[in-house]
C-alpha cells in the first residue's frame, strides 16, 4: 500500500495575520466612500435643479415684463395713452 502525501500551496491564506484584517477594514472603508459620494451627488443634484428652476422663473419674469413693455409702446403708439 502507498500513501501519497500531497502539498498545497494556498496562496490565498495569508502567512502573517495582517492581510486578512486589511481586507475587512478596506471593505468597510469602501462602502462608506460610496454612501458619502451617493450623498454628494444627490446634494449636487438638488442643488443643480434648484438653480436651473431659479433661472427658469427669471427667464419666464424677463419675459413677462417684457410683453407688457411692449403693450406700453403699443398704446402709446396708438395714443391711447400718453
Amino acid at each position: 500500500m502507498s500513501t501519497t502525501i500531497a502539498y498545497s500551496d494556498d496562496s490565498s491564506t495569508p502567512k502573517n495575520g495582517t492581510k486578512a484584517a486589511s481586507h475587512g477594514g478596506s471593505k468597510g472603508s469602501t462602502i462608506a466612500l460610496i454612501c458619502l459620494l451617493l450623498v454628494a451627488v444627490a446634494l449636487l443634484s438638488f442643488f443643480l435643479f434648484r438653480f436651473w428652476q431659479k433661472k427658469k422663473r427669471e427667464e419666464q419674469y424677463a419675459r413677462l415684463l417684457k410683453l407688457f413693455e411692449e403693450d406700453d409702446e403699443l398704446e402709446v403708439e396708438l395714443g391711447l395713452r400718453d
